[in-house]
Formats: C-alpha cells, structure tokens, sequence
C-alpha cells in the first residue's frame, strides 16, 4: 500500500477538529507556522497543508484574520473565470488580499491562482513571475497614497510629508517592506515619486550627491526597518495570539531573575518603569531626530539656503 505525504496526514488531523467541531466555522486554522512547530515539519509542507485545505474547499482566507474554517453555507465550488476576464489587476489584487491576510510567504502564483479559480500557468500571461507580482502589489497600494495631493514645497515638510506616505503604506500593508530594498531596489512608478520627492527636495538645498543620498537612504531605512518590524508583529500576533505587550509579560519571570543578579543595575532600573512601546511614536521620534540633525548639518554650511 503506498504511504501518503507528510502533508496528507497533517490535512486529514485538521479536518478532523473541524469536523469533531473542536473548529468551527469562522475559527482560524492553525497557521504555517504553528504547523512546522505542532507536527515538527518544514514551512514547504505546512504551506502545503493550507494549499491542500483551501483547494478542497475548506477553508478561506479573512483579510486581518488569517486562514479561518469555511462557513457551512459556503458552496465549496468555485466559478471559473474566463481568461479574458482575470487580467493582471485582478491577479494583484486577489494577491494583495492573500499577503494582508497572511503575509507575502503566503504568495505563491500557485496560491493566486487557486484563490481565483484559474489555472496558475494562466497567471504568467499577465505577471512574469512573483518577484514581478510582488512589484504589481506594492506599486497598487503605493498608489492610492502617491495620488494624493502633491507635497509641501518647503525642505522638511516635503521630507516630513514623503515619509509619512511610505509609512503609512508599510502600516497598512506591512508586507511592503519586504518588497522595498536599499541595496538592490527596482523601480515602480508609484514607489518612484518617494525618492523623486525626496530628492528633489535636498536637491534644493544645495547638498552634494553624497550629502543627497545619504541623508535619503537614511530616512528610507527608518521607514523600511520599523515597517520590518511589524511585519514581524503581524505575524507574531496570528501565531500566538497575544500582541506583544501580552506577549512580554510571559517573558517578565526570566527577566527579573536575570536583572535580580545586579550584573545589570539600568535593566533592573527599567523593569520597574512604565514604558508602553508604540511603534507610530517611535517612527515620528526617530523622523525628527534625522530631520534635526539635518538642519544643524545645513547650519554649519553644507548645504546653500532652504526653501
């Protein structure tokens, strides 16, 4: 008798908690990563496990909720789009829907296709590949940002300005930071008028290209290192389910027996004090603070008269 897959058997214990009713309707199934943890797999087959339960119908993919168990009254069969009907704005978005739920390792052109109900060879005909796909995705929700009103004229509201945009498009689609890179970024559109803008604005000011670049990539990574950070959180959340003030008081035991050593008398200091982290305050504290040391910098003669 021939052996079924690693990932057949982790499938059929998951259908059987839905139907025992130990999950039900609506209740989110265990994520990929809880799959490699629970049943000591690679991520490929806990990716595969969800593949396999949302090709059978059993499950759905909830926009901010994750992979959840399929409502009863849901027909498990799914229309067939008609080629000329997909097209390659509603590959980005059916892809777009997966990655906020679940993250961009969710995205496969094989997990989009199954979403849509279309072939996967049929995807290539609008996208080249994934790493094009993910460009698509970020470039669409950049733009819904970049179509605004145009930016401030004066140097550090236009540089206040840009960089808020890009945050809040990594703070609803934290997925965007893995697409972005600083040392080998590609072009979108969309994505573009952030360093034009940028660029444009400490062009103004007289600054030489090392002057320009710098001080832009460093504004780029404030953005990009905190939007990783959620991304991180994102995902921390949906696999335990605690946010991460939850989260560190279960690790306040271990701390203050490492601090009650006195090896660390600032650490034993801070774990009596207050501090709620906020992710949105420290993206504006850090964002003054470059921008400040942008102005002494031009105080002391680097670059020639603002805006």
């Amino acid at each position: 008798m021939e052996s079924r897959a690693p990932y057949q058997g982790i499938v059929a214990e998951i259908r059987d908690r839905i139907a025992s009713g130990r999950l039900r309707p609506g209740d989110k199934i265990p994520s990929t990563r809880q799959i490699t943890r629970e049943w000591g797999v690679a991520m490929a087959t806990a990716t595969k496990v969800i593949a396999a339960l949302r090709d059978q119908g059993v499950v759905d993919t909830k926009p901010g909720a994750g992979t959840v168990v399929r409502s009863a009254d849901r027909s498990f069969t799914r229309a067939i789009p008609r080629e000329q009907d997909l097209g390659r704005d509603r590959i980005v978005r059916a892809a777009i829907a997966i990655a906020d739920a679940e993250g961009m390792s969710s995205v496969s052109m094989r997990r989009v296709a199954t979403d849509l109900g279309a072939a996967t060879m049929s995807l290539y005909r609008h996208v080249s590949s994934k790493d094009d796909l993910m460009l698509h995705m970020a470039d669409l929700v950049a733009a819904d940002e970049t179509s605004s009103a145009p930016p401030p004229a004066h140097w550090r509201e236009r540089l206040e300005f840009s960089s808020r945009l890009l945050w809040t498009v990594c703070r609803r689609h934290p997925w965007v930071a893995e697409v972005l890179s600083m040392t080998r970024p590609r072009a979108t559109p969309s994505l573009l008028f952030y360093s034009e803008w940028v660029l444009t604005a400490l062009r103004g000011l007289g600054l030489g290209m090392d002057d320009m670049m710098y001080i832009h990539l460093n504004l780029f990574s404030h953005v990009r290192g905190l939007a990783l950070s959620l991304q991180a959180e994102a995902r921390d959340r949906q696999d335990t389910g605690m946010a991460s003030d939850e989260w560190m008081n279960t690790q306040a035991a271990e701390i203050q027996e490492i601090v009650a050593t006195g090896r660390y008398p600032t650490m034993e200091y801070l774990v009596t004090q207050d501090f709620d982290q906020n992710l949105d305050v420290m993206f504006e504290y850090g964002l003054r603070l470059l921008l400040d040391g942008v102005e002494q910098q031009l105080a002391r003669g680097a670059g020639q008269g603002s805006s």
